[in-house]
This record gives structure tokens, C-alpha cells and sequence, in this order.
């Protein structure tokens, strides 16, 4: 099973209240969700497909150790993706923390904060054959 967004920026859901990219608090109890996806991105642009990025991050969220990964990849990734997955466009980075996520023709993301020129461009339709979609709304309204 695939599904990644290839030639694509997702925009920040109209309901966003960051005006600018917001680095993801952390939690009393740990790390969030938006916050290991932050740090995974921001440390590596280009690096992650939307695949791989939700499965690390429910690796690392988990607590999974490399030597568990190393020994039952195949068993954690086929009962992670065996269950539905929210895509990129419900992540918190683009819907509360102001980021844009710009995939390249290999699948493979970078943050782009909201007040930046790059995201104005890209948000604009200024990059030839790179589709735009908005993040999903936090509310209904």
C-alpha cells in the first residue's frame, strides 16, 4: 500500500490560529505527536515520504526501541498500516502550528512556515506542476 503526496503543498487549514510556524510544545507526560513529526522533519527536510514519517513517528510516540524495529519491522509496519492513518493534510503542524508541507516529485516533505516567501510562493501556485491543497479545518464551521 502507498500513498503519498508527490509535487504537492499543503497549505495551512483556513481555521490555523498560528500566524507563523510554531515549534510544538511538549507535554507534561512526553513528546506529542506534532512535536516528534516536527523534529523529524525539521532535522531532515526532504527526507521522509508521508509513509515513513507516520510510521516513525508512531515508533518513536510507542517507545519502540531500534532493536525491537530491527527484529519485527515487518510484524509493527503491517499492523500500523493495517488500521486507517490520517494523512498529512490532519496533522497539527498545518491545522494549530502554522506550517506548510511541500512534498517533491519523491514524496519526500519539508516544513515551510506560514510567514515565509517560500510558502507565499508556493501556496500561490508559483511553483509549475505542484498541486496545492489546504489542511483539513479543526472545526466543522
Amino acid at each position: 500500500m502507498e500513498w503519498n503526496y508527490y509535487d504537492t503543498f499543503i497549505t495551512v487549514a483556513p481555521d490555523c490560529p498560528a500566524e507563523r510556524g510554531i515549534i510544538p510544545p511538549e507535554k507534561k507526560g512526553g513528546r506529542t505527536k506534532p512535536g516528534i513529526e516536527y523534529d523529524l522533519v525539521a532535522d531532515h527536510p526532504y527526507k521522509y515520504t508521508q509513509e515513513e514519517l507516520l510510521f516513525r513517528t508512531h515508533l518513536l510516540h510507542k517507545g519502540i526501541s531500534q532493536e525491537e524495529l530491527e527484529t519485527r519491522e515487518a510484524e509493527l509496519r503491517g499492523a500500523f498500516f493495517s488500521k486507517p492513518t490520517a494523512c498529512l493534510r490532519a496533522s497539527m503542524l498545518p491545522k494549530k502550528y502554522g506550517w506548510g508541507l511541500h512534498f517533491d516529485s519523491q514524496g519526500r516533505l519539508a516544513l515551510v512556515p506560514r510567514e515565509s516567501a517560500e510558502y507565499d510562493r508556493l501556496a500561490g501556485g508559483g511553483e509549475p506542476g505542484v498541486k496545492v491543497l489546504a489542511a483539513m479545518r479543526s472545526s466543522r464551521k
